[in-house]
């Protein structure tokens, strides 16, 4: 089975990965192709889509390491949720409450 938290990963930080690396990651991770399948499309052997794969699964994760993104993302998703969980059981705080969904960059529900 696929890491599909590499997925995430990838829509952050993909634009940083080499294009070659990019592109074998769209195949496996988005378009769900085999090593098998993407080593015969790419004309490559398997063994180099894995270390590619490989590759940019390590540099995907030491951009996280250093950036933060996904996680921070994550913690506002999940702050949102609670705030509205909140805002059901308080609704006169519901303007201010509103306001911190605001700045963290949530839609309203």
């Amino acid at each position: 089975m696929k890491d599909l938290s590499y997925l995430k990963l990838f829509d952050a930080y993909g634009k940083l990965l080499t294009e070659h690396q990019r592109e074998l990651c769209e195949l496996y991770y988005m378009y769900d192709l085999s090593l098998t399948e993407i080593a015969e499309q790419k004309g490559i052997s398997k063994q180099s889509v894995s270390d590619t794969l490989s590759k940019s699964r390590a540099a995907l994760q030491e951009y996280e390491d250093k950036m933060h993104v996904v996680s921070t993302s994550q913690r506002i998703e999940n702050t949102a949720k609670l705030l509205s969980v909140f805002l059901k059981k308080h609704p006169e705080l519901s303007s201010e409450l509103e306001q911190v969904k605001e700045i963290l960059g949530e839609d309203k529900d």
